[in-house]
């Protein structure tokens, strides 16, 4: 199946990604933020298909800062939703492919600590993917 996306798809799906790893820094404010920021970024770079292709080219237009982290999450949890459901339409296996990119980014900005992450790491996981499985 060919799908189809516009410049604003693109952008929807990249600040869907990399605003679920910007929360999970900003979650992680008290312990190692750049850590987790990197880790996830490192796991959004590693993905492939369509999905791998639109998150390598880093669009200069994205907005991800926020003067709270309420902020940063009343632009990215819809994003989340509203990629989720663009690629359902077009391509449920393409869907399914970001679904995953998204975790395993959000997982491993996670994974920066010993042992199981913080609540407030959890929290911001379940919010997450929360988003992700509205659509």
């Amino acid at each position: 199946m060919s799908i189809t996306l516009t410049d604003q798809d693109k952008l929807t799906l990249r600040t869907a990604a990399y605003g679920a790893v910007t929360l999970m820094s900003a979650a992680d404010a008290a312990g190692k933020p750049h850590k987790a920021a990197t880790e996830g970024s490192i796991a959004l770079a590693s993905a492939t298909g369509l999905v791998g292709h639109v998150l390598a080219e880093y669009p200069k237009d994205m907005k991800l800062d926020g003067k709270s982290v309420a902020a940063i999450a009343d632009h990215v949890l819809p994003a989340l939703t509203a990629a989720m459901a663009l690629l359902k339409k077009q391509d449920p296996a393409e869907a399914g492919n970001f679904r995953n990119t998204v975790i395993v980014a959000i997982e491993a900005a996670a994974r920066t600590h010993q042992g199981q992450p913080s609540p407030t790491l959890a929290e911001m996981t379940r919010k997450i993917t929360e988003a992700l499985d509205a659509a």
